[in-house]
């Protein structure tokens, strides 16, 4: 199992820890509320130059809004909720039985070319061959590291086009979700649609919901896990950019122990099947990323004997969630009615 440095987590062990994908609290710190964002709310012009000041704080211009866009799957998929069609992606984007992966949302993933279909895959022959305007995923480091470019290619892909990051490390959901927002605005989305106004207002509805459970109920303890064949994760909420949210809003998450944290810079601790049982949980939230096996394919015995797995209180998590509020809504209405229905075995 690879370690995560704090500063520049590796794949794997972002991958494999479920909780890894995601940010803290300490939004001054990296720069929120910077003004010259580049995006608007109100959508831009289909013509004129274009700039975007992303979380790395290199602003991008261009003589006119880009439309030939290549994106992470994921981005991809929060900027089609907004009216946002991308050329080509990058990533998980379709299972083995050629249906959308979960990180394509409601993507077309049709009408997509598809330049890799897994993490740190992206073809620079394909990708050249769309002359794309602009490249745009996400970064979960201090660093600005491009998330799923190839370390090996990253040189070659910057040539061929300028990058927009989307950072997603230490601040908590609400921050990328905005950014996205801005992000899409500047690419031309019309942000006053009703469709994107009302997701926007459940988003909140929702928020308020699971704050409310949490508060009805602060002796729930959640525990965030990811399964791989030889290991189960424990994921830590300090990193987490879902999970020091919802905590932000009340939830009593379990939470690895501080050495064990140290040893993966912050991100999770693993445990061995024998030792699944080690933190007492009501509720059990799962990595739902096909890179993870999913709890219904787990048949190890201790995780059945589990109190939340016997009482059926074990539900889906998103640790990569589709920054659009649209797909974020579910994610707090799912965890505030598992607490709401929770009932206190662990």
């Amino acid at each position: 199992m690879s370690h995560a440095s704090a500063t520049h987590p590796t794949r794997r062990g972002i991958l494999a820890a479920g909780g890894a994908l995601g940010l803290g609290a300490v939004l001054a710190a990296c720069g929120d509320g910077d003004k010259d964002s580049g995006g608007t709310s109100e959508g831009a012009a289909t013509s004129g130059p274009w700039s975007f000041k992303d979380d790395r704080g290199t602003t991008v211009k261009l003589d006119k809004v880009p439309a030939n866009i290549v994106a992470f799957t994921g981005v991809a998929a929060a900027l089609f909720d907004y009216g946002v069609q991308v050329k080509g992606v990058f990533g998980p984007t379709t299972t083995k039985d050629g249906k959308p992966d979960v990180q394509a949302g409601d993507l077309d993933v049709d009408k997509v070319t598809v330049l890799g279909n897994e993490w740190g895959k992206l073809n620079v022959e394909k990708y050249a061959s769309l002359a794309p305007d602009v490249l745009i995923t996400t970064t979960f480091d201090t660093a600005g590291t491009l998330w799923s470019v190839p370390e090996e290619s990253k040189d070659k892909i910057a040539k061929l086009a300028p990058s927009v990051a989307i950072s997603v490390f230490d601040r908590q959901l609400t921050q990328p979700l905005q950014r996205m927002w801005e992000l899409a605005g500047s690419l031309g989305a019309d942000m006053k649609a009703k469709k994107v106004t009302d997701a926007k207002a459940a988003f909140d509805k929702a928020a308020a919901r699971l704050r409310a459970a949490a508060k009805a109920k602060p002796e729930i303890r959640v525990l965030a896990g990811s399964a791989s064949p030889d290991l189960f994760y424990v994921s830590g909420t300090n990193l987490s950019v879902d999970l020091e949210y919802f905590k932000a809003l009340g939830v009593n998450f379990v939470e690895p122990s501080e050495a064990a944290k140290k040893a993966t810079g912050g991100w999770f601790e693993s445990l061995s099947w024998e030792n699944v049982d080690k933190y007492p949980a009501d509720v059990i939230i799962m990595d739902d990323r096909a890179s993870t096996i999913q709890p219904a394919d787990i048949t190890e015995g201790t995780w059945k004997k589990l109190p939340a797995v016997k009482a059926g209180q074990v539900i889906a998590r998103s640790p990569e969630p589709i920054l659009s509020y649209d797909k974020c809504t579910p994610l707090l209405d799912n965890l505030a009615e598992a607490i709401e229905n929770a009932k206190k075995v662990g």
